[in-house]
């Protein structure tokens, strides 16, 4: 069964969704008056892990013996973009909702990697439900906060 994710990347992956769903509660909570620092603790962590997509983006394009540049240039963005996004205010709508998406149109870059042959057949039933689910908790998380 190649098509199946591993135990182990399910459930490392779905565990990277605890603190993103323990930040949108505490907001939803209003625990204490923690809404908008959870917020920016969920927008901080969601660009860390859309800068990781980007480090594993790369790791796939090297797998080709020459790796095309254009998808050496796309996995740098998601770094770039996460460090274009960090500093501004946590609390706003906008860098959350403008992160939520890049996050959910990573998966078309997930995608092409996949068609091109450099992923595990396993690799979209992964992300998918990792990508909306991160994406979903960061935009409800800020939503509450505001």
């Amino acid at each position: 069964m190649k098509n199946r994710v591993p135990l182990a990347a399910a459930l490392l992956g779905s565990a990277g969704l605890i603190p993103p769903a323990i930040g949108a509660f505490v907001a939803f909570q209003d625990a204490g008056g923690f809404g908008s620092t959870a917020a920016g603790f969920i927008l901080i962590y969601a660009a860390l892990i859309f800068s990781f997509l980007g480090g594993s983006w790369w790791a796939f394009a090297c797998r080709e013996e020459r790796p095309r540049w254009w998808l050496l240039v796309i996995a740098v963005v998601p770094s770039l973009a996460a460090w274009a996004i960090l500093p501004l205010r946590a609390s706003e709508l906008r860098p959350a909702l403008t992160l939520a998406g890049l996050i959910i149109a990573s998966l078309a870059v997930d995608w092409l990697l996949f068609r091109r042959g450099l992923t595990p057949r396993w690799w979209l039933k992964l992300r998918a439900p990792l990508s909306v689910g991160l994406a979903a908790l960061l935009a409800l998380t800020v939503w509450w906060a505001r």
